[in-house]
């Protein structure tokens, strides 16, 4: 790493006089869902970044592209407009890979970086030569160009785990993050150990210190973090990424003030609790997508985030043949920040078809890649092979253009000189002096340190935006979450003249663009409410003529205004086909909304596989929905899982699940009906821990209308005598 200089420098508001006006709105551009189908029809595991020659670049893990192709050493493509990509080969081939990787070993999860004026890679060997059989660790390359040449590290930055069992925790999934403290941070881990952070050394290729466990296990792998508003937000994958046509995949949030944790839900839940938290990012609709997961995030230069991320058709889940390899393309929407949190298209999950595109290149004339043309008084440098042409701020200057009044983002990279401004309308002043990021509007000052060591010769990003009353001045690495320092003021009654863009001060640019705010989504969208009690059974006597037992279990009993069921040790998995059900004729009509309240103490932190209680939509014994609070090792979980026959030639059932909400001893759960516009029937699950706020998530489609009814099961370990599931009625309502 080169040594690291501390220069001064100012960014100082200047009170602008409008000049010629001209829009910077950007034409609404959109994508097609799956964006990577060009060049691949599996693209699993995203990460994207984007180059200072203006490309996106994007990052795979080393399933093959097509089926019968090649595993690759990790795939790339680039696009310009995130329709038209272009595929540039894998990361490594034979002789680059890592040498400390066994002969057999997958390459995973790639995650993408720039810091230390090179690229960064991130890794998971699933296997090393340290020791046989799978036993996988994180490893790094690093690149001039996102496009490469990539050299790998001689060994792995997070080594091989011990279970203390005689096998490996599960060291898979890194993601890297710059923090505000100057330090830089690995994510890594799965469902095997949980997932931990551990400091990384300055240039980010060595773990230095003691990592910190910041989920419990059997929950979350996948991570993803970012910083926004002071928080931290960790985010990552739950339940099982590969089962085909029921894979139930779905990404889930916590946040902190420290980037070392502890991360906490919307509900105030850890992700380290058995009762484990996590606030739903995405989860399937009941659309063609399935398995919503393994994310990567990037903003726009409106200021708009998006998250990429990989799915499953769920009418073509295989790569190969059933339960060969799933086919996992690389999906892209919109992320609404609601009420603090990050929601996909404000809660409605992955789209299908056309969606709006990440907005690319600059308003006002300008070429993002070459901006010398749309300013007065930069100079063009021929640049570099890595990012191209640039230009140079010595003393002043502005667009050639005025920008339009109101919501406003100007970002670029940047090599900061000793002082350099950048001034929007007559709002904003953002002052980097000594360590310190001050912004300043009118009388209103807010200030934030920048670490000692921040390096200003070396290309960072810059982002400066006035939206509403809020104005933000941000320096980070590479615009991917990651933050140097952020200040920021909100200002009520402000309104952003309309002036040129102007810059003060010595500053070489690059990917210069300016364009109007996005416009944020603020409200969730709407979810399933009860109307009118249809039909119903609060178990005050005898049950009724529409209920029907599937495998009678006579320990079962209604007393006191409750369904009291011991768990049964069976299950409705795979053959065994053994539990019991209680099942109730859903009312007629298209839509309508059914819910029960369950009482089931399962205990925490300690193994009870498999118990659990709750509903059930049920066509046969092969093909159900399976809503409950159930014990997955040390967790306590409501799963939401699919059995269905996916090989039709021997019947061999596939099952999946998501995850949803919370448990608690005491729990509501709620199954909504509709038929979408294809007549197909689409059952989607909601919980509560109050019977008051609803947590509503995944959805899964059923060839045929069904029954809907009880359960009290599990295959368990555990508990004995087994635990007792107490049901206080079912109910079906209108659904509005």
């Amino acid at each position: 790493m080169p040594s690291k200089r501390l220069l001064a420098t100012a960014l100082a508001v200047v009170v602008v006089a409008a000049g010629t006006s001209a829009a910077t709105a950007a034409p609404v551009v959109t994508t097609t869902n799956p964006v990577t189908s060009s060049f691949a029809d599996s693209f699993a595991d995203p990460s994207i970044i984007q180059g200072r020659d203006g490309y996106w670049y994007a990052y795979a893990t080393s399933d093959p592209l097509v089926a019968n192709g090649p595993f690759g050493l990790m795939h790339l493509a680039r696009t310009k407009d995130f329709s038209s990509w272009e595929y540039l080969g894998t990361v490594f081939n034979d002789q680059t890979k890592p040498a400390w990787a066994a002969p057999g070993s997958f390459f995973w999860a790639p995650d993408i970086r720039y810091f230390g004026g090179r690229y960064v890679m991130y890794f998971t060997v699933t296997d090393t030569t340290a020791n046989a059989g799978g036993d996988p660790a994180i490893g790094v390359a690093t690149a001039p160009t996102p496009a490469g040449p990539w050299t790998a590290s001689d060994g792995p930055v997070v080594a091989p785990r011990p279970d203390g069992n005689g096998g490996y925790l599960g060291t898979i999934d890194p993601a890297e993050l710059t923090a505000a403290d100057g330090k830089r941070y690995l994510y890594y881990g799965g469902f095997n150990g949980g997932i931990s952070v551990t400091e990384l050394s300055a240039d980010g290729t060595h773990a230095v210190g003691t990592p910190t466990q910041i989920t419990i296990g059997d929950r979350y792998e996948g991570s993803y973090v970012v910083y926004r508003d002071g928080w931290y937000y960790f985010m990552g994958s739950s339940m099982n990424c590969c089962a085909g046509p029921t894979t139930g995949y779905s990404v889930f949030a916590g946040r902190s003030r420290s980037p070392r944790g502890p991360f906490v839900d919307a509900d105030g839940a850890k992700l380290t609790d058995s009762r484990v938290g996590g606030t739903t990012v995405i989860t399937q609709n009941g659309n063609k997508w399935i398995g919503p997961g393994h994310h990567a995030f990037i903003t726009d230069v409106a200021g708009q985030d998006h998250i990429v991320y990989h799915a499953i058709d769920r009418g073509t889940p295989w790569l190969t043949d059933p339960f060969g390899i799933n086919r996992r393309p690389m999906l892209i929407d919109q992320i609404d920040w609601i009420n603090g949190w990050p929601r996909t298209s404000a809660g409605l999950g992955p789209s299908e078809g056309q969606v709006p595109a990440p907005t690319t290149g600059s308003g006002l004339g300008i070429d993002s890649t070459n901006p010398a043309a749309g300013l007065l008084g930069a100079t063009a440098n021929p640049g570099d092979a890595v990012g191209g042409p640039t230009d140079s701020i010595n003393g002043a200057a502005r667009t050639r253009l005025s920008a339009p009044s109101g919501s406003l983002r100007v970002e670029a990279d940047v090599r900061l000189g000793s002082s350099f401004a950048t001034v929007l309308g007559n709002a904003a002043i953002a002052t980097v002096a000594g360590n310190r990021l001050t912004l300043a509007v009118g009388r209103r000052t807010t200030s934030v340190n920048l670490p000692a060591d921040f390096d200003r010769t070396q290309w960072n990003k810059l982002s400066v935006q006035v939206s509403g009353s809020t104005v933000t001045a941000r320096l980070n690495d590479a615009g991917l979450g990651d933050v140097y320092g952020e200040a920021q003021l909100s200002v009520p009654g402000l309104r952003l003249a309309a002036a040129p863009v102007r810059w003060v001060g010595n500053a070489e640019v690059d990917n210069l663009t300016v364009r109007p705010v996005a416009k944020p989504v603020t409200k969730l969208a709407a979810v399933p409410r009860t109307g009118k009690l249809l039909a119903g059974d609060d178990f005050d006597g005898a049950l009724g003529a529409d209920w029907t037992w599937v495998r009678q279990d006579d320990e079962a009993t209604i007393a006191n205004g409750n369904l009291s069921w011991p768990l049964e040790n069976a299950d409705m998995v795979g053959s065994g086909n053994n539990a019991g059900l209680l099942l109730h004729a859903p009312p007629a009509g298209k839509s309508w909304i059914a819910e029960t309240k369950l009482h089931l103490d399962t205990g925490i932190d300690d193994v009870r596989n498999y118990q659990q209680a709750g509903m059930i939509v049920y066509l046969n014994d092969d093909d159900f929905a399976r809503l409950g609070d159930v014990a997955i090792w040390k967790t306590r979980q409501t799963e939401y899982g699919r059995e269905l026959v996916a090989r039709p030639s021997d019947g061999a059932t596939s099952y999946g699940a998501a995850a949803i909400g919370r448990t608690a001893p005491t729990m509501w759960l709620r199954i909504a009906y509709h038929e979408n516009a294809a007549g197909e029937h689409v059952y989607r699950a909601g919980t509560s821990v109050d019977g008051k706020s609803w947590t509503w998530g995944a959805s899964w489609v059923l060839p045929a209308a069904a029954r809907i009814g009880l359960y009290a099961h599990g295959e368990f370990t555990g508990a004995n005598p087994p635990p007792v599931a107490t049901f206080d009625y079912l109910k079906f309502y209108e659904s509005k």
